[in-house]
């Protein structure tokens, strides 16, 4: 008896290794996945920035419309939810009318396993086990989703459409030099969460990153400057005169939200397996479309955006061309930063620029040596990030001095569950 217990007793540690590593590869597995999803995300967004540039350049410099309607075509993935609702209720209607599913055991989808229930928690399996995470986190259900699509809008929209309506007011290289700024903010806001450990090479990193934002912007900011500082004045339909200090605002108002509502995102869902995406998605456009149009109406009786809708067929094109991109990138964009962090995340959305320098080759316009080392240094940054990121929980933070992982009963509560009771 006594030597059946020993060896049961020396098989477990075997077990436990071999299952931390099926969760490490599965958490690796997600976070290329992530990674691959991310670069997906630049290419789109490049796209889109050309569009954007392009529509102000034809005359039609209207942010607040353009973030409505991109905004707004969110509201085509609740169709796909409908039709899923409504076969699904078809086909149980089928099974209760011939009899079946009634027959043998089906067991509750909160039923837990019962090891899982007699093993007691420790760090190591509270956040080294993304699966185990997965399986134990309670999905969202249709209210607490649209409570959360309801804030993501507010936030999601605030920093958009200030970033939009910045380009209107001051140069391109301050929007996207201040715009940057989100990097910075992401980083704090994270690790008061516990989302983000804060060390030496993420803040070498971010800085860094930013410092390439700030060679590509100001590369073209002699050019870009009038001769007449008063030239730079903006002046609405009503007579008001905005300076470019209004448009420096808006950018860094956008970088704040940004990175507010990624932080939100990944604090409230933490794994893509809880929440339904489409629905999730469809609601922030329902919600775009009702509550965010008195915005609009504001800034029209302001002067600051007259409403007026688009008049050539190019313009017409580009704005759904546009809301096409907007749809599918941010979808995946959501999924990428649920498999990686806020900051990757954050960080990769700065290789537009190195893929700008790109298509700037391809399409054979003159390219600076400043630009070419900025990209450089936007690159490097993210690879850097990327593979100190990849070991966000084992990393030592900088202020506790410990691992997140290590951090998990003083950590804020990232979902609205009561706390589980001890032994």
């Amino acid at each position: 008896m006594s030597e059946t217990a020993a060896a049961s007793h020396s098989e477990r540690p075997h077990g436990k290794s071999r299952s931390r590593s099926l969760a490490g590869r599965h958490v690796r597995r997600d976070y290329i996945v992530g990674i691959c999803l991310l670069l997906v995300v630049v290419f789109l967004w490049t796209s889109s920035n050309f569009l954007t540039q392009g529509l102000f350049d034809d005359g039609f410099e209207k942010p607040f419309l353009i973030t409505y309607l991109s905004t707004s075509s969110f509201a085509l993935y609740l169709l796909p939810y409908a039709i899923r609702k409504v076969f699904r209720k078809d086909l149980g209607n089928a099974d209760a009318q011939h009899g079946r599913g009634h027959h043998g055991y089906q067991p509750l989808a909160a039923e837990a396993d019962i090891s899982t229930i007699l093993t007691p928690s420790s760090p190591q399996t509270l956040h080294g086990n993304e699966q185990a995470v997965d399986d134990t986190l309670v999905p969202l259900t249709s209210r607490e989703t649209a409570r959360l699509a309801a804030w993501f809008c507010l936030l999601w929209f605030i920093a958009n459409w200030s970033l939009n309506a910045s380009l209107d007011y001051t140069s391109v290289a301050s929007a996207t030099i201040l715009s940057s700024m989100s990097g910075f903010f992401t980083l704090g806001i994270g690790r008061i969460f516990r989302v983000e450990s804060l060390t030496t090479i993420k803040i070498v990193t971010v800085i860094t990153s930013f410092g390439g934002v700030l060679l590509v912007s100001l590369s073209d900011t002699a050019k870009a400057l009038p001769a007449d500082p008063s030239a730079s004045v903006h002046v609405t339909n009503n007579g008001i005169r905005l300076s470019p200090l209004f448009g420096d605002t808006l950018a860094l108002l956008s970088a704040l939200f940004y990175a507010l509502y990624v932080i939100l995102l990944k604090v409230k869902i933490r794994s893509e397996s809880r929440i339904d995406m489409q629905l999730f998605f469809g609601f922030v456009g329902l919600f775009s479309i009702v509550a965010t149009w008195p915005i609009g109406v504001v800034l029209h009786l302001t002067g600051l955006e007259r409403f007026e809708l688009p008049h050539t067929n190019k313009t017409i094109a580009a704005l759904l061309i546009n809301m096409a991109i907007t749809l599918s990138s941010d979808f995946i964009y959501v999924i990428a930063m649920l498999k990686t962090t806020p900051l990757v995340v954050t960080v990769g959305l700065s290789l537009t620029m190195p893929l700008a320098v790109i298509g700037d080759f391809v399409l054979k316009k003159p390219v600076k040596l400043q630009v070419i080392l900025g990209a450089a240094v936007v690159l490097l940054s993210f690879v850097a990030v990327g593979l100190e990121d990849s070991r966000n929980e084992e990393e030592p933070d900088l202020i506790s001095g410990r691992p997140l992982e290590e951090e998990g009963s003083s950590a804020v509560q990232l979902v609205d569950e009561p706390p589980a009771e001890r032994a």
